[in-house]
């Protein structure tokens, strides 16, 4: 025969039937869980902004350039500036943008023609390029805006570190079959 404490037994049923206080337990073990669904949503979403505005820059810098018969140096400036206008409210001061001419021949070989950048090096006039398949032809002139973002996550900046976004995008000169680029 057993003999129990029944005192210290009531307490130990009386506490094993008490759910008062499970809500608040439970809380507190997803509460971190929550926050972390959170922020990494917040981060994601400020990242996909970031590749958006990369891609608009990089459409924005082709098509003022395919506006053009001919681009001067002041020209060229105003162009590659209106990138850092389309990528607020974030910081254009490490963004690469660069402004080519490109020109097949008859076989459909790209060279560059000309080239202009901002916060980096132009591409080389004379240098061959590969373009897309579904971009170019034969005996045409394509006007190539690209921008790399380096962007640096607000949160997560010690876990993935920087991340360079690129974007490219092409159109065809507009006013003529190609867009001289004078000093």
């Amino acid at each position: 025969m057993r003999i129990y404490n029944t005192k210290s037994h009531r307490r130990l049923r009386a506490f094993l039937r008490d759910r008062s206080g499970v809500s608040a337990l439970e809380f507190a073990l997803i509460l971190p869980l929550m926050i972390a669904l959170y922020l990494g949503c917040v981060e994601i979403g400020n990242g996909l902004s970031a590749q958006f505005k990369t891609t608009l820059a990089a459409r924005t810098v082709a098509d003022l350039a395919s506006q053009y018969t001919t681009i001067n140096n002041a020209t060229m400036t105003n162009i590659l500036g209106a990138s850092s206008a389309v990528m607020t409210p974030f910081s254009s001061a490490n963004a690469v943008v660069i402004v080519s001419e490109v020109t097949t021949d008859d076989k459909g070989n790209a060279t560059i023609t000309w080239s202009d950048a901002l916060h980096g090096t132009a591409r080389q006039a004379g240098s061959s390029v590969t373009l897309p398949a579904n971009v170019g032809g034969p005996s045409v002139s394509l006007l190539w805006g690209e921008v790399t973002f380096p962007y640096n996550p607000q949160i997560g900046y010690v876990i993935t570190g920087t991340i360079n976004i690129y974007q490219d995008m092409y159109f065809y000169p507009r006013l003529n079959s190609s867009v001289n680029r004078v000093p």
